[in-house]
């Protein structure tokens, strides 16, 4: 008969599990595997669409910035879309950037943007699109309120 006692060796039972997973085991493991993978490549996605998105943002924080320096400096700064880059006219060195974030991001204006030197310009909109031209965002302004992006061409958002 087995008793407490310290220094009894409890007794090894036939049926003891021998080492090794478990079916439910593995499963919970594989569970686990899937939601991480899930996850990491939902948070790497960077799809055409981002890329056009992130392009629009910019341009218009750019358009934006070279507005302020007309005004401050008192002369116009012509904005204009070149092959696969864009470039600001009148603007001091080293001036602003350049190039698209992506590659694939090309504009589409009917004529140069004229931005600065007073207050008020005349509204303004440029199409924005990828290579695939998969979907149009557009850059556009009223003439007095900051540059926007939007999914359509006329007007501002309210």
């Amino acid at each position: 008969m087995p008793t407490s006692a310290v220094g009894n060796k409890p007794r090894r039972l036939a049926h003891a599990h021998a080492g090794g997973f478990t079916l439910l085991e593995l499963l919970v493991v594989v569970a686990l595997i899937a939601i991480a993978t899930a996850g990491v490549s939902l948070s790497l996605r960077d799809s055409a669409d981002s890329a056009l998105d992130r392009d629009a943002d910019r341009l218009a924080a750019l358009l934006e910035t070279a507005r302020a320096q007309a005004r401050a400096s008192g002369l116009p700064v012509v904005w204009r879309a070149e092959g696969s880059g864009f470039v600001f006219e009148g603007l001091p060195a080293p001036g602003l950037p350049k190039r698209w974030l992506s590659d694939t991001t090309r504009a589409q204006i009917d004529q140069p943007i004229v931005l600065g030197p007073e207050p008020l310009i005349a509204p303004q909109a440029i199409a924005l699109n990828t290579t695939a031209a998969t979907r149009t965002v557009w850059v556009v302004t009223d003439g007095l309120r900051p540059f926007k992006v939007q999914s359509t061409r006329t007007g501002l958002k309210p």
